[in-house]
């Protein structure tokens, strides 16, 4: 037999896959028990071949190392017996482990290899990890940008028990891309057993009662990050990942320092710690297709992925600005409205250039280094009018466009802020928000689960020749400390 030890793998697991199709059939055929018996014979001989390789290099490697230790430094010597150097002495291809600390595996998806057994759960979990990383170096149908982003994502926000790197690992091996693209695709029916597989084993991560995660390579949370959010609020706000229904952080007020005399007690300067939390909400999308569009697409699979994030994209723009944290993340806008986070005009029902001066020194100086705007575009080009001479008066840089700068602070759009306002209303009118953004938390929770759906009905519940995808995620969003804004609300009076 001129197998090599990989190919007898590949083989074994063939064979195994072939005899698992045989049991499921309700009644063999002559043929069929033919079949079975010789795959069964074939399967020890290539079993018994495959175990005859292991023992020889296994023998190699026994012969490699004492015949090394008589040449090298006694310091050497220890580093190769305890496994802990790289270099030369990884070179058996078959026996000797991967290396965790490199994260360098073959196959990072096969969990079979891991190693259990004396190993507390954080080091399951570090390997596991490692695997993600690994995992996210090879993974198809992604970038460079993405991968980048997946592993920012890991690294960052993998929680102790490794529940980030384990849906990675579930959801973007190549078995589960392939059997994900099927089911987008409507072709659920071509998934093979070991596609069957990958799809079970990522379905045992979630607590949904249907659908499939979206491969991690496709997630919008992953496409977003690494392209860019069109939302320009998710570009300034502190972006963490969320595994559980509640965000919980940490967040404190200004620790307290003092002079003390020499040889004198040192003051209580203690701070305040207080935990600021952000629910996380479900947000659903549907994208519906015709039969025909999606026989003639090429790449439905990314086409989804893209229609996906675009739309989620959208949701979150408006969410973000005025949300009213009932069922959807709390508004920036939401969040300050009615707080003393407020600030009244310089004269009431008016707005003028000494209110964008006003709502800077209100800001405490602290926050100011990182502020930013935010306003409607509408109202930046009202600002502009305020001085005749171009707006030199405020802007960074005047141009074509809307200058990316106020008074120094970038300026930043958001479409669903007040573009317009009445000088004798009553109602509020929130014209421009000004602060440090990075206090306000958007908490993402990583796994988009999408459903096929593949007959739409019309009104008189018959087809209509459509199919569609309902898709689900969560995501919540708050500030936690309102301080590190400020307000204009022109229905205030001074």
């Amino acid at each position: 037999m001129e197998l090599s030890h990989p190919q007898s793998v590949i083989r074994l697991n063939d064979i195994k896959g072939e005899l698992e199709r045989l049991e499921e059939k309700p009644e063999l055929t002559a043929d069929d028990e033919q079949s079975f018996d010789e795959l069964t014979r074939e399967f020890a001989e290539v079993d018994a071949h495959r175990r005859q390789l292991e023992r020889k290099s296994a023998l190699e490697r026994v012969r490699s190392a004492t015949q090394a230790s008589d040449r090298r430094p006694a310091a050497t010597q220890v580093r190769a017996i305890s496994g802990s150097s790289a270099g030369d002495y990884d070179t058996d291809p078959i026996l000797n482990p991967d290396s965790v600390e490199e994260c360098r595996f073959r196959n990072p998806w096969d969990l079979s290899e891991v190693r259990t057994f004396g190993q507390s759960k954080g080091q399951v979990a570090r390997e596991m990890r490692a695997r993600a990383l690994s995992a996210v170096s090879k993974m198809g149908g992604a970038n460079d940008r993405v991968r980048a982003a997946a592993t920012d994502i890991i690294e960052k926000w993998d929680d102790g028990d490794g529940r980030i790197a384990r849906m990675c690992l579930a959801t973007s091996s190549p078995e589960y891309l392939r059997a994900w693209s099927k089911v987008a695709a409507g072709k659920g029916h071509m998934i093979s057993p070991e596609e069957q597989r990958a799809l079970e084993r990522a379905m045992s991560l979630t607590d949904s009662a249907g659908g499939y995660l979206v491969p991690f390579q496709l997630d919008p949370t992953v496409i977003i990050t690494a392209n860019g959010s069109r939302n320009q609020i998710r570009q300034v706000a502190r972006q963490v990942v969320a595994t559980g229904d509640v965000w919980n952080g940490v967040s404190s007020g200004a620790v307290s320092w003092s002079w003390d005399a020499e040889g004198a007690q040192v003051s209580d300067d203690s701070t305040t710690f207080a935990q600021p939390t952000v629910q996380v909400h479900k947000a659903a999308g549907f994208v519906p297709i015709s039969i025909e569009a999606l026989e003639d697409e090429a790449n439905v699979t990314q086409e989804v992925a893209r229609l996906l994030a675009f739309g989620r994209d959208t949701l979150e723009a408006a969410a973000f600005t005025t949300g009213s944290g009932s069922g959807q993340p709390t508004g920036i806008v939401t969040a300050l409205a009615g707080g003393s986070s407020e600030v009244a005009p310089t004269t009431a029902e008016t707005f003028a250039a000494a209110d964008i001066y006003k709502l800077d020194n209100a800001l405490p100086a602290r926050y100011r280094a990182g502020a930013s705007w935010l306003a409607n575009r509408a109202i930046y080009n009202l600002i502009r009018q305020f001085d005749t001479n171009g707006g030199a008066q405020m802007w960074e840089r005047i141009g074509a466009d809307v200058p990316p700068e106020l008074l120094g602070r970038p300026a930043l759009e958001a479409e669903d802020m007040d573009g317009t306002f009445d000088a004798a209303a009553t109602a509020n009118n929130y014209l421009a928000v000004y602060g440090d953004f990075s206090n306000y938390v958007i908490a993402d929770r990583v796994g988009m689960t999408v459903e096929f759906i593949p007959h739409l009905v019309g009104a008189n519940q018959r087809p209509t020749g459509q199919r569609g995808w309902y898709a689900y995620y969560r995501v919540g969003a708050d500030s936690v400390n309102d301080g590190a804004f400020r307000m204009l609300n022109l229905a205030t009076t001074a």
